[in-house]
């Protein structure tokens, strides 16, 4: 199978300073899980376009746009205290969002089975309205607006280890989008409680697992197992989008959850397997270990290539088993 890449220079040209966690080299180790992968042809790298305006403002109202794009013009700052940006981040926020907008339009050529967005800056905490945590437009949110605009069931599974709250805030009345979170709570940002299910024509189509410190691979399968498959059996997505975060590796510093590469590649596989090939599309949103991100996404570009590559072991032993049956009695209705 064969899997696209979408990558650029910008992105190592987003400075967030000394010492900022989501840095330019997060980009470097995952050239080096590229190069470990040995997938070899298999891998198809391209440098993504950018955005158009009209396509972020499915998602970010055309004020957020222009105030973000002024802000960086006029040399950059803080929009929050977790998020500086400078002159180059506009461009490489530009090219993170189109990095999936052009992955779709090259699965749609049949180009590829899969495709993995290598993007930075990450961007499920920002909402249409506010960047924040590391983020400043929605990239995987941009590319689930652009698919269901055009009618298609987008299922996005996000496995980073702290809540999507801005992708949850976008699609939370949408009923053409399920919206999946495993994550560590309580943890920034504090949303991705049990009860936050969706609004509207939307009820239900947020699913959030709000698991503890701790929590390890055995438990994110039971709960795509248990309570994922059967949501999509029901649900029928046309494509799987993945917000891949790296961040609940065991190694991680800012996270205390138990996974390691080997669980990633399942994660992938599984999720990814409930569409077609050729509707497959993964973005890197947080992992700041930098050995840790090179074992995982080398882990992660394997299951999309249909190969076993596991620079680790599956993990197993930790808590969380009573958060998956809570939301399978809240989303399947299970006693």
């Amino acid at each position: 199978m064969t899997v696209l890449v979408a990558t650029h220079p910008i992105f190592l040209d987003h400075d967030t300073g000394e010492g900022h966690p989501e840095r330019p080299s997060r980009m470097q180790a995952v050239a080096k899980g590229l190069q470990t992968s040995e997938l070899g042809d298999a891998l198809v790298t391209f440098e993504p376009r950018p955005a158009e305006r009209d396509e972020l403002a499915r998602i970010h109202p055309i004020n957020y746009i222009d105030a973000l794009d002024r802000f960086c013009r006029a040399g950059g700052g803080s929009l929050d205290p977790d998020t500086p940006v400078v002159p180059a981040s506009w461009d490489a926020a530009l090219r993170a969002a189109g990095a999936g907008l052009e992955s779709i339009e090259r699965l749609r050529r049949g180009e590829a089975d899969a495709a993995f967005c290598a993007v930075r800056p990450p961007g499920h905490h920002a909402t249409p309205t506010r960047a924040m945590g590391f983020c400043l437009f929605n990239n995987v949110a941009v590319s689930a607006a652009a698919l269901a605009a055009a009618g298609e069931r987008v299922l996005i599974v996000d496995y980073d280890a702290h809540h999507g709250n801005g992708t949850q805030d976008a699609f939370y009345a949408d009923p053409n989008v399920l919206f999946v979170s495993l994550h560590q709570y309580p943890l920034y940002p504090g949303t991705g409680g049990l009860r936050e299910q969706g609004t509207g024509a939307g009820l239900g189509t947020t699913v959030n697992f709000p698991l503890p410190a701790g929590a390890t691979g055995d438990v994110y399968r039971r709960a795509v197992d248990e309570v994922v498959v059967p949501l999509a059996e029901r649900w029928k997505p046309t494509w799987v989008l993945v917000s891949a975060g790296f961040d609940g590796h065991r190694d991680d510093p800012i996270t205390e959850l138990g996974l390691a590469a080997g669980d990633y590649a399942d994660l992938t596989r599984e999720v990814t397997q409930l569409v077609p090939a050729g509707r497959r599309l993964v973005f890197l949103e947080g992992g700041y270990d930098l050995w840790a991100v090179v074992r995982s996404t080398a882990a992660c570009l394997g299951a999309l290539a249909g190969e076993s590559i596991r620079p680790e072991p599956a993990t197993s032993g930790g808590p969380g088993d009573e958060v998956v049956d809570a939301v399978a009695r809240l989303h399947l209705g299970e006693a």
